[in-house]
């Protein structure tokens, strides 16, 4: 059993509370970070607490990366398909 602490943070490292909608490729590739670290590191820390809260920040902006990512080639094929009927 880890800490509370620890494990108030590194459970929202796994990608299942996204949102539909949301990238979790890449969520998916923290979590298996997540999980070797966890078993790298048998012993909870103050510290350890605040890299996995560091990784879960990461995670965070590494998910809104690829989101932004996602929505703008949407987009951009969304442009590019309207462009295509429009018979001017």
């Amino acid at each position: 059993m880890r800490h509370p602490s620890l494990e108030s943070v590194v459970k929202w490292i796994d990608h299942a509370h996204l949102p539909d909608g949301f990238p979790k490729d890449v969520s998916k590739k923290l979590t298996l970070l997540k999980n070797d670290l966890l078993a790298d590191f048998n012993q909870d820390s103050p510290e350890l607490t605040a890299a996995f809260r560091k990784l879960l920040e990461a995670k965070d902006c590494f998910v809104r990366a690829a989101k932004d990512i996602e929505d703008q080639t949407k987009k951009a094929y969304s442009d590019v398909t309207s462009n295509d009927s429009d018979p001017s």
